[in-house]
């Protein structure tokens, strides 16, 4: 993110909503500053002293009064523990963007910045990328290009303005350009006065087809077309109800996501370079849902404040990395959060009221300090703290964090997800948001919703259950001002039971959260396909394929020609380098799964071989028209390779 970067010792905070005046804001700040939390933009002008009507369900699964007590008592040791803590901390009270400023960066987020570029080729990269985005993305770009467009042309600024329909018409050209089709009556319908609407309609033809045949279901997740997509035909044709408040809320759907012959992507599975396209892909879908929805999404806009650049508590994950990868190497979760964890599991997770019933305050603050003293060294006695106090500290080192986990610039977005009208479109925009954290706060996220549900399994002898683990733990993710407050606003009380809900969503579908749609996967791919075809005419590329010439086309003659008598059509040639039998050829058939290759290479029996798991090695598909992805078990590989035929096979170890 270029425009929240920042060095180490630096984090981010959040606007303030313009309707609090400055004089407000200071006396939050000073109230935040002692208690560790981070304002959330919510309206509090709606004042009422009815409270809203509560569903009293007996359903593990609902929220009733009785267990948001929970919620309000945890605040309250929250609000308790910060006044022992007194950590000072400076927050700085930000004004409201400028007109087209939130607009201007979210297209940098979005990696089109460079649409109001002056280098041609910048652009050129712009269309590539456009000519693959679904109607409702396009849309949602347009939007924002037109308010940036009209900023930029008020400000007089030097440099040429674009206009939004030449862009949009330079991606409809290119993409019949590559079709092959030539068309003169549509190129004179665009003079016409319906010019917009055919201009910004271009993107994934295929979804107009799909989605007639897409089946209407309450509990299967389609991750084939674009959420924006499926919710603009639902709205389309009328089917379903779109206005909140219209779904029972009594329990929580068994989601699932139904098979892909050609493989689930998981977080984690792809190559670095196709996930920055997954980051962008999934930031313009999460937009243009939230557009169709009627839901307002903005990134927080953030500023630099003083932080600790060492220590446990208090520190940015990215520090805190920095500092736990000279001792461990390679780790990805701060070694003090893991420790936690793994301290309170150690005394089992039988314990009554385990995350519900806080550990003693002041020796909470005892263990906090002599962890800052002892933990690197290794000196600090893990045997006197107990389970309880132990949990405490996990929850005082996520609220301690001076950017909340779920991050300043997608806090809101995350708890916006409870306005969206149906469980399906909540799932659907957590599951984009999840793909929008940086890589230190989603793996530190996975941790905890793991160990959280490790917790409701023991719910038998613990009596935590999924409502009373997200109520007691919603308040350490999604702390907002007015805690310990007796009289409660409606307003408030929503809210409250709005992000308890997000937090059991998180909780109960992580597995569905951390999943990267198809849909995405496929754009990506058509995105790379869209770049091998603008580099092999690119001149300057000449000179480098003269040099790749020889062992492309040996490459080529080994691996993948049809003609090769030793890899004949319908048959792939396997590579395990790692492995005592390095190569394979594998003869593909309709029922050939990823794990029937993978144990192929693993029967032939030798010392390298016996000393992996199974679990420990994977097949990846690299190359193609995807940079690498690690298949899952249940992969249909002749689907894939139908999908993919240019890829390399190779096993070899995943990094966790």
């Amino acid at each position: 993110m270029n425009w929240l970067s920042a060095s180490p010792g630096v984090v981010l905070t959040a606007y303030h909503p313009s309707g609090n005046n400055a004089e407000s804001h200071a006396k939050e700040s000073e109230e935040t500053r002692r208690s560790g939390q981070y304002t959330m933009n919510h309206d509090n002008s709606k004042k009422s002293t009815e409270r809203p009507q509560i569903d009293r369900s007996s359903s593990q699964d609902s929220l009733d009064e009785l267990s948001m007590d929970d919620y309000w008592k945890e605040l309250e040791n929250i609000h308790e523990t910060s006044k022992n803590n007194h950590r000072e901390q400076e927050v700085v009270v930000v004004k409201e963007p400028d007109e087209g400023e939130l607009e201007e960066e979210w297209l940098k987020e979005a990696g089109l910045s460079n649409l109001f570029s002056e280098s041609t080729g910048e652009s050129l990269d712009s269309v590539v990328f456009l000519s693959t985005l679904t109607r409702t993305q396009t849309a949602a770009v347009q939007k924002r290009v037109e308010t940036v467009s009209q900023t930029l042309r008020k400000k007089n600024k030097p440099y040429q303005v674009p206009d939004v329909r030449d862009i949009f018409r330079q991606q409809s050209d290119s993409k019949e350009k590559v079709s092959g089709e030539s068309e003169p009556s549509s190129v004179t319908a665009r003079e016409n006065k319906s010019e917009a609407q055919d201009e910004f309609s271009v993107g994934i033809s295929e979804e107009t087809t799909l989605l007639e045949d897409v089946p209407v279901s309450e509990t299967d997740i389609n991750l084939e077309i674009s959420f924006a997509e499926q919710a603009a035909n639902l709205k389309d044709n009328s089917i379903g109800k779109m206005c909140k408040g219209k779904e029972d809320d009594t329990q929580l759907p068994n989601f699932r996501l139904p098979k892909d012959k050609t493989g689930t992507t998981k977080i984690g599975d792809l190559a670095p370079q196709d996930m920055k396209k997954v980051y962008s892909l999934a930031l313009i879908e999460l937009t243009a849902l939230y557009d169709l929805l009627g839901t307002e999404f903005k990134q927080q806009k953030a500023i630099k404040i003083k932080t600790k650049d060492s220590g446990l508590f208090g520190v940015p994950l990215s520090v805190l990395l920095e500092q736990d990868q000279k001792k461990v190497p390679g780790t990805r979760i701060p070694l003090i959060f893991h420790k936690l964890i793994s301290q309170i599991e150690e005394a089992r997770l039988d314990t009554e009221g385990l995350l519900r019933i806080p550990g003693v305050a002041a020796r909470v603050k005892s263990l906090c300090q002599e962890l800052e003293a002892k933990f690197y060294e290794g000196t600090f006695n893990w045997e006197s703290v107990k389970q309880h106090d132990a949990a405490s500290l996990l929850k005082l080192f996520i609220r301690e964090l001076p950017q909340p986990l779920l991050t300043v610039e997608y806090l809101k977005a995350f708890q916006d997800v409870q306005n969206l009208p149906t469980k399906k479109h909540q799932l659907q925009a957590l599951n984009l948001l999840v793909l929008l954290l940086p890589e230190a706060n989603r793996d530190t996220l996975k941790i905890l919703l793991e160990f959280l549900q490790r917790v409701i399994e023991h719910r038998d002898k613990n009596k935590m259950t999924l409502n009373n683990v997200a109520v007691v733990m919603a308040p350490n993710l999604f702390t907002f001002h007015g805690l310990g407050s007796k009289t409660i606003e409606q307003s408030e009380f929503v809210m409250a039971a709005g992000t308890a809900n997000v937090m059991r969503f998180m909780i109960k579908y992580q597995k569905l959260l951390w999943t990267i749609p198809k849909f995405i996967v496929n754009q990506v791919r058509k995105q790379n396909t869209a770049s091998q075809k603008k580099e092999k005419k690119d001149k300057a590329m000449k000179k480098l394929l003269k040099k790749m010439a020889y062992d492309k086309e040996k490459h080529e003659k080994q691996d993948k020609s049809p003609n090769d008598a030793d890899v004949p059509q319908g048959v792939i040639r396997v590579q395990a380098p790692h492995l005592s039998k390095v190569s394979m050829a594998i003869q593909l058939t309709e029922e050939l799964k990823a794990s029937d290759i993978v144990a192929r290479f693993l029967s032939q029996k030798s010392g390298v071989v016996q000393a992996l798991k199974k679990e420990e090695v994977f097949l990846y598909e690299i190359g193609g028209n995807i940079g690498e992805r690690c298949l899952d078990d249940d992969t249909y590989m002749k689907d894939l390779y139908q999908l993919n035929p240019n890829a390399e096979w190779v096993i070899k170890c995943k990094h966790s």
